[in-house]
């Protein structure tokens, strides 16, 4: 199945080509037309499963094709900034060419930028609850023009205690809505708020990608934080180490990573959610024709990189979620070819390396003995 064959609007097609986004995954093949079709759904899927894009496209899509009566026509609640900010890279990806306004609010930083995008006007809202619960308090939000409301990795939103907070969200939205709700479990007290928000849901789930392929050599150097640009530099001297796609958990580190391999001789370049399509298509052209040796990206802006003969996949940074550790190494060992994963892990990510093991089934060959160990 093709994307063009889930019927979405041309703009949507345009820009998925350009991320190169060429079939949709299968929450995705499951998603999109119900959602188009105005129902009600019940999600059980990971993050890593392409959930994001299931609930983002068909909704885009839907608000590129009707009018606005003014005010907030989409509301999508995260439980963390981490999952808010990366839902907001991917609607800024889709909707390059549609150009409906979005914005992305959530705790820890100041809300002076955030009040001023939503003065700006938003036709669709990303937002974790207890932000979004501060800004309506303070009349700074209305959602009574809401249309579409997504409820996303609500039992994870559940166990961090925002059960109260959600519930009185639900009751300033207006009755009439499509809401699409998606959770990795199916507990009892997911399924109960499930029941009392959809009306006819049609129930979807999909299993996370759980295995990395046998074409790909993986290891482990475990690392001190502050010496892990040093052992990037080491890592790169070998000869052996063609053609390095290098992976972020931010833009800012993405950024710092580029800026120093470059200081070091290295041709890098960063590609990222900020960057602009042209700065990003000229990265992954130089990248694919090998005239960069490093890629450095954060995991959205890596979605549509497909390069031949790949060398290495180097994981500077760990990711949060076992099921992206997977994707990301997937990069290299394709087509028949081989493929190397090195992985660079400080104190505070071996929880994370724990939960990649644990979900790969598999055991990750340690470097002992390199200089910065």
């Amino acid at each position: 199945m093709t994307f063009q064959e889930v019927n979405l609007s041309e703009p949507i097609l345009r820009a998925l080509d350009i991320i190169g986004y060429n079939q949709p995954t299968p929450i995705q093949q499951q998603a999109i037309s119900p959602i188009l079709d105005g129902r009600d759904i019940f999600g059980c899927a990971q993050t890593g499963t392409g959930k994001t894009g299931a609930f983002c496209l068909p909704i885009l899509h839907k608000l590129s094709e009707t009018p606005g009566k003014g005010g907030i026509r989409a509301l999508i609640l995260a439980p963390t900034r981490e999952l808010a900010s990366q839902i907001s890279e991917n609607i800024a990806a889709y909707n390059q060419f549609i150009k409906l306004k979005h914005a992305t609010i959530f705790g820890g930083v100041s809300q002076v930028n955030q009040v001023s995008a939503l003065r700006r006007g938003v036709d669709i809202l990303v937002a974790t609850p207890g932000r979004l619960m501060d800004l309506m308090n303070q009349g700074f939000i209305k959602l009574d023009k809401l249309e579409y409301f997504v409820l996303d990795e609500a039992d994870r939103m559940l166990d961090m205690g925002f059960i109260h907070d959600v519930k009185r969200i639900i009751a300033k939205i207006p009755a009439k809505r499509q809401t699409l709700f998606f959770s990795a479990t199916v507990a009892p007290d997911i399924m109960k708020l499930a029941n009392s928000i959809l009306k006819n849901p049609i129930h979807i789930s999909v299993a996370p990608v759980s295995s990395a392929a046998p074409s790909v050599s993986q290891s482990i150097y475990y690392v001190s934080k502050e010496n892990k640009r040093s052992l990037l530099r080491h890592v790169l001297s070998d000869g052996k180490v063609e053609h390095a796609l290098v992976f972020t958990r931010t833009k800012r580190g993405a950024d710092r990573v580029a800026k120093e391999l470059n200081k070091n001789g290295i041709s890098s370049e960063a590609i990222h959610g900020d960057k602009s399509q042209g700065a990003r298509e000229r990265a992954l052209k130089g990248f694919k024709s090998r005239k960069i040796r490093v890629l450095v990206a954060t995991d959205i802006a890596s979605r549509g990189i497909d390069v031949d003969k790949l060398s290495h996949v180097i994981n500077f940074e760990i990711p949060e979620v076992a099921e992206t550790y997977v994707h990301r190494i997937g990069r290299t060992g394709r087509a028949g070819e081989s493929g190397v994963a090195l992985s660079f892990v400080d104190r505070e990510e071996m929880i994370y390396m724990k939960d990649i093991s644990k979900l790969i089934k598999q055991k990750i060959n340690i470097v002992e003995n390199h200089p910065f160990s």
